[in-house]
């Protein structure tokens, strides 16, 4: 085999494998034998384009932040998940939909760090990105894959999402938005809510599922076991000026019930 010829198949396997939508960061392709050399011949020749600093996309490719985030988690082995409000948007379980998506919400935990190249800048989108360990350490519960063009990415299930998402109640996201999201969760599952309630480390989030959940009046909320769910103690300030909830021991906003139906 000629010097031309290995080369050609060799740039043809590449692009044959690579996962079209999604950027390639050059420490992945390094470890499949493409230094940065060969990075930068190919980039010449037109077969890539550079995505920021330490990442390739396929010449003339659309790249969404899907796709980037596809790169975090496959790639990179990064903890990072579409959360919150996005995963719940992206289950049609908002209460609208955005024509396009300003906002896109990703949870990892405390002292992720994420590549330069992932830009917000490039998707049109905002970033609201939460490091928190809002669960224990060893809690794998509450996530599924959404299936985007070419690839999946792990978002959150509906019910961590839901938890997710009152974790920033009410600074990213309102209290008014959030219950009425929460309102169209009427097919959760017990077990799956129960055991994530019991990995939960927010008193807050914990009071406040469950306050919406029984105001709601879901038909799932009476088949939860919270028997080993703690749900600490003293008051929770929700919102300021608000009403206080005796049973859950928060303040709501003073528009709502002070008691749950």
């Amino acid at each position: 085999m000629t010097m031309g010829t290995e080369s050609k198949t060799k740039i043809n396997r590449l692009i044959n494998q690579w996962v079209v939508g999604a950027p390639s960061a050059t420490s992945y392709l390094a470890a499949a034998g493409f230094g940065r050399d060969l990075l930068v011949k190919y980039k010449n020749s037109g077969w890539l384009e550079p995505f920021g600093r330490g990442a390739y996309i396929r010449a003339g490719d659309k790249v969404g932040w899907p796709g980037a985030l596809y790169t975090l988690q496959n790639q990179l082995s990064l903890p990072v998940h579409a959360g919150g409000k996005t995963a719940l948007e992206m289950k049609g379980y908002a209460h609208y939909l955005p024509a396009q998506q300003g906002k896109v919400f990703l949870y990892g935990p405390r002292g992720l760090k994420l590549p330069g190249w992932f830009n917000e800048d490039r998707f049109g989108v905002t970033f609201v990105v939460t490091r928190t360990n809002l669960f224990s350490a060893d809690c794998r519960e509450g996530f599924t894959d959404v299936r985007e063009r070419d690839f999946s990415i792990r978002i959150a299930a509906p019910e961590r999402a839901a938890m997710e998402m009152l974790h920033l109640v009410p600074k990213e996201v309102g209290f008014d938005e959030a219950q009425l999201i929460v309102e169209n969760l009427v097919a959760l599952r017990a077990d799956v809510v129960t055991r994530l309630l019991e990995a939960c480390r927010s008193v807050k989030v914990k009071r406040l599922f469950l306050y919406m959940a029984e105001r709601l009046g879901h038909s799932w909320f009476p088949k939860l076991d919270l028997s080993n769910v703690y749900l600490g103690k003293g008051k929770r300030m929700i919102v300021s000026h608000g009403r206080f909830n005796a049973k859950y021991q928060i303040t709501v906003p003073a528009t709502h019930e002070g008691t749950p139906s």
